[in-house]
């Protein structure tokens, strides 16, 4: 495999922009027909885009929070559901900027570049909370490990070169393990029957007895140890796709209400988009989309600035600032996607049109961590001035 290797941020926004306008073309039918969307991610590889935060001594373009932020918000936009496949890519290749020797940097930063996928197998279902997490890494005589365990959720393992997998060494630390798409005893079951994001194939991984060398084994739990940045930027991804859910749907919303409905009999204009009410109610969800995308440019500002000088004030901040936006962008695709419909009138609800995708995916990725705890973290900050929890969803 071989991509093209981005130079800057403005090279960066420019492929996404170009990309998006060409994703958005298929999205309705993709997500219709569940035609998961491999071609459109080898695009997305060629383009070079999955390897911009490569560091620049790597051969990397290292694009600020601010433009991976827009990149994930522009492919959102036209397809909510390619847009999350590739989120766990950012997340991992934070932990090899972190927690990997320089060796291990070498050879992923140059898998990356050739265009490489990074998946995901994280989550696991029927444990106590979501950090439970029970898939094992055993330790071998020759210091390599077998990795056991089940895994569910797994966005972009079907699609994937790499496969990180989260799970516990023998002092029952947290250790990211990255292991082929095609290791034996490792299998990826395309099982995701979700009403939304669709086309992300998160089914099941499971891993019996999976050979893993040692060099490819990475302590992700000394990540937490210390000031860090890595369930912010992870965060910020999550509410850039849920920003972008959300202008893709008012855009929707805008254009059949310019050329598909008609006006309430009441209002005596000619056309709906004449219609002082409808007009009102545009307003009103361009209002929120703005503020959604205002908090997501504020929040990556922060991660920037604390990437330059990491503390636990400026990693405070950045978590903090990141919350804010995901909770805005959430209510706010969850509200717009459902509004579509109720500025565009009854035809809208068509199956054939398929514009209930923008409400099916922004519900469905909106569960992804709860706002609540969100809002909680961000009020304590606020009124008692305590930072933030060091964890991945933070």
């Amino acid at each position: 495999m071989s991509a093209h290797v981005i130079a800057d941020d403005a090279e960066a926004l420019a492929v996404a922009a170009a990309l998006a306008e060409e994703f958005r073309a298929g999205a309705a039918a993709r997500d219709a027909e569940r035609s998961l969307p491999r071609e459109e991610l080898d695009k997305l590889s060629a383009s070079g885009l999955l390897a911009v935060t490569v560091p620049a001594e790597h051969g990397g373009a290292d694009v600020t929070a601010l433009t991976l932020a827009e990149i994930f918000r522009l492919l959102a936009s036209a397809d909510g559901s390619l847009a999350q496949i590739p989120q766990s890519h950012f997340a991992y290749v934070n932990v090899i900027r972190r927690q990997g020797t320089e060796e291990q940097r070498k050879f992923f930063f140059a898998e990356l570049l050739a265009g490489r996928r990074l998946g995901n197998a994280q989550s696991e279902a029927g444990t106590k909370h979501v950090q439970d997490i029970r898939t094992r890494l055993e330790p071998q005589p020759d210091g390599s490990y077998l990795l056991t365990g089940v895994k569910h959720y797994s966005t972009g393992a079907l699609f994937a070169d790499w496969i990180p997998v989260l799970a516990r060494a023998e002092d029952d630390n947290l250790h990211v393990a990255y292991v082929p798409r095609q290791a034996p005893g490792l299998t990826v079951i395309d099982d995701w029957d979700g009403m939304g994001q669709r086309t992300t194939a998160s089914g099941t991984v499971r891993l019996d007895g999976v050979e893993v060398p040692a060099d490819r084994v990475l302590p992700h739990h000394l990540t937490f140890q210390g000031p860090q940045l890595h369930g912010a930027v992870a965060q910020l991804l999550h509410a850039a796709i849920d920003a972008g859910i959300a202008a893709g749907a008012l855009a929707e919303a805008a254009e059949f209400v310019r050329g598909k409905s008609r006006p309430w009999f009441e209002s005596g204009v000619d056309t709906a988009a004449e219609d002082p009410l409808l007009i009102q109610r545009i307003g009103e969800l361009a209002l929120q989309v703005r503020a959604s995308e205002a908090l997501l440019r504020e929040a990556a500002r922060a991660v920037d600035a604390a990437r330059t000088d990491l503390t636990d004030d400026t990693a405070a901040e950045a978590s903090i600032a990141v919350a804010a936006a995901k909770v805005q962008a959430a209510q706010t695709a969850v509200e717009v996607a459902s509004a579509l419909f109720e500025v565009s009138g009854t035809r809208a609800a068509l199956n054939s049109l398929n514009l209930h995708r923008h409400w099916r995916d922004a519900r469905t990725h909106t569960l992804h961590d709860p706002a609540r705890w969100k809002i909680q973290h961000i009020g304590r900050y606020v009124l008692n001035g305590t930072r933030p929890p060091r964890h991945g969803l933070l």
